[in-house]
């Protein structure tokens, strides 16, 4: 008996191992590449949402933390586009752990901004690290001065979540998203977490209408865009819904639009998170809201 009792702890520990290992290592081969928008001013890209950083004489702001796992190759690459500057300003987009993983490793000692619902969220989680949560929130707008540029943080409706913002670099002519937008795939609307599609798409109008051509769009998920960027994922928004309202209205059920698709115009949208199925239902479950 004792023998199968070491045995089962000796399974279990190096189950334990692998899989930390294999936590470790799923973004070994990710690297971090920064492309800069304007003097100071880059857009990252890693493993997770997308982010932004602005640098200069007061230090690092940066736009969301990625995974935990992936602190250490972002601390790097700030360290190599902003040389002896340290982080003083984190924002949340929202509350997603591809956005938020690496708060407590990368801005535990800096100044974490963002919706008053994702400090609520985060704070519901246990797993969550304390140090990692917002320390400074925010219901509507929220204006920083770093590094001679004005930052302007605005709080969305619900439409991704229900803590969902964006961020302009107004002198820079740049706006992130967050995951109000996902270029060039259907986006995700997190229902369990106050998302609502119909809102996704006002705030995609709002900003379609407060930016210009030239406006450099960060978003999210995928590569950097633009005005048409955003006008591009409206009209995919607005013909998909279409298309299944009236495939309601002929009296097909959820299963039978499913099986009939969307048409090979959108399957270029499809991806292994919000595949054509799975925004489908989105669809549908707004039409039934």
């Amino acid at each position: 008996m004792r023998t199968l009792q070491l045995l089962s702890l000796s399974l279990c520990s190096a189950l334990l191992l692998f899989s930390s290992r294999a936590l470790a290592d799923r973004f070994a081969d990710v690297q971090v590449e920064a492309t800069e928008l304007a003097p100071g001013l880059y857009m990252l890209i890693g493993a997770g949402g997308n982010m932004a950083a602005l640098t200069g004489d007061d230090g690092i702001l940066l736009i969301d933390a990625q995974f935990a796992e992936m602190a250490g190759k972002i601390e790097a690459t700030l360290s190599e586009l902003a040389t002896g500057q340290a982080l003083q300003v984190l924002v949340n987009t929202h509350f997603h752990g591809d956005h938020v993983g690496g708060n407590a490793k990368l801005a535990a000692a800096s100044r974490i901004i963002a919706h008053d619902n994702v400090r609520k969220r985060l704070q519901a989680d246990s797993n969550f690290p304390a140090e990692g949560l917002p320390n400074l929130t925010f219901n509507d707008q929220l204006s920083l001065y770093m590094n001679g540029q004005p930052v302007l943080l605005t709080a969305m409706q619900p439409s991704h979540t229900d803590g969902d913002s964006i961020v302009w670099f107004k002198a820079a002519n740049v706006v992130h998203m967050g995951d109000l937008m996902f270029e060039g795939r259907f986006p995700f609307i997190d229902t369990n977490a106050g998302g609502n599609l119909q809102a996704y798409m006002d705030v995609t109008r709002h900003v379609i209408a407060s930016i210009d051509a030239n406006t450099r769009v960060i978003p999210g998920h995928g590569v950097l865009t633009n005005q048409a960027g955003l006008e591009r994922e409206l009209r995919m928004m607005e013909a998909t819904l279409a298309q299944v309202q009236q495939y309601k209205a002929e009296g097909l059920t959820l299963e039978a639009i499913i099986t009939r698709g969307l048409g090979e115009q959108w399957q270029d949208w499809h991806w292994n998170f919000i595949t054509e199925e799975r925004w489908i239902r989105t669809l549908y479950q707004a039409l039934a809201d």
